[in-house]
């Protein structure tokens, strides 16, 4: 896979639509061409202590951050007719298709692989785990910040181009 876009949310709360930050990276003929990196307004507009434990942003990172609308239309026409890649591409995916229900919007089909089916296929047994930092340095990639939405969609764009 040589043209694709690693994606990665960071969501507030247990809400799927809760997405408080967005890490994308565009490849295009095997190499990155570009880093989007947004915050944005999560709704429902409230941080667990969970949540904010794991990713460090808390509502004051996001208070005057715009939403998920203004941010997506900012990033659909840079992906549009690229693949999706993500690590547990269930959770990044289902928080687009949440955030895009919670605002009305007409989602469009968008195709997702996911890197961490991948590297139980291609690495099976062979690893103590598949979370994404292991993978990530298996395939040459040093995750130093882990649960930043920018960072982890460049791990997942070094799984994606070593092993799909």
């Amino acid at each position: 896979m040589n043209n694709f876009a690693a994606i990665d949310f960071e969501t507030a709360n247990r809400h799927r639509s809760s997405v408080c930050s967005v890490g994308i990276v565009i490849v295009r003929n095997g190499k990155i061409r570009q880093e989007i990196y947004r915050l944005i307004k999560p709704c429902p507009n409230y941080y667990n202590p969970n949540n904010t434990a794991i990713h460090n942003l808390s509502g004051k990172d996001t208070a005057s951050a715009p939403s998920f609308p203004d941010v997506w239309s900012e990033i659909a026409p840079l992906i549009n007719g690229l693949p999706l890649v993500a690590h547990n591409s269930p959770f990044d995916e289902g928080c687009l298709k949440a955030a895009f229900e919670k605002y009305g919007m007409e989602y469009p089909g968008y195709e997702f692989f996911c890197t961490c089916k991948a590297s139980r296929r291609t690495f099976g047994k062979s690893l103590p785990n598949h979370q994404l930092q292991t993978v990530a340095q298996k395939c040459g990639y040093d995750l130093r910040q882990h649960h930043n939405a920018m960072a982890d969609a460049i791990a997942c764009t070094h799984i994606a181009l070593a092993i799909l």
